[in-house]
């Protein structure tokens, strides 16, 4: 299956308005989180991954794990959003291909690290959203948090919010 097909106007306009509504998004650098997810949700501060370099292979292993959790959600035939506030967004499969930038990330990562990135089901109804400012990851959606419980990130040790 080809992977990372961009998003059409129409769908790109459709997908934001929706977001928008349903998770009452307000970007910000300092209010946070900025959006409010359903319940049942946790939220992870992800702040060490920036502060220590000895983390470094914790990247790898969010990418690997989230792909796994993603597969147990996703049918082989379907696909998800993957969204990058204010740039290009796509539909993807995990079971797709990968490819890293020069930058040694997707085309729009996992760790939020300087943009809003947000992995949801094309309903919406589970997803993983990072928030670059408040340097956190919630995931959201009873089985979602289930998967990545038992698929666990060494990223996700501190808990900030859940619900």
């Amino acid at each position: 299956m080809e992977n990372w097909i961009p998003l059409t106007e129409k769908e790109l306009k459709y997908v934001w308005n929706t977001f928008h509504r349903e998770f009452k998004f307000k970007p910000s650098i300092s209010r946070f989180p900025g959006f409010q997810v359903p319940t049942p949700f946790i939220t992870y501060d992800i702040s060490t991954y920036f502060e220590e370099s000895s983390l470094l292979h914790a990247y790898e292993d969010l990418e690997e794990k989230a792909l796994l959790v993603f597969q147990e959600h996703i049918r082989t035939d379907e696909y998800m959003l993957a969204l990058d506030w204010q740039h290009e967004c796509y539909w993807i499969t995990p079971y797709g291909s990968f490819e890293k930038d020069e930058f040694g990330e997707w085309r729009v990562p996992v760790l939020p690290d300087g943009d809003y990135y947000f992995f949801l089901s094309k309903e919406m109804n589970w997803g993983l959203l990072g928030h670059p400012w408040e340097q956190s990851i919630t995931i959201f959606g009873e089985g979602l948090i289930h998967s990545f419980s038992r698929h666990h990130p060494l990223l996700f040790q501190r808990k900030i919010r859940e619900g």
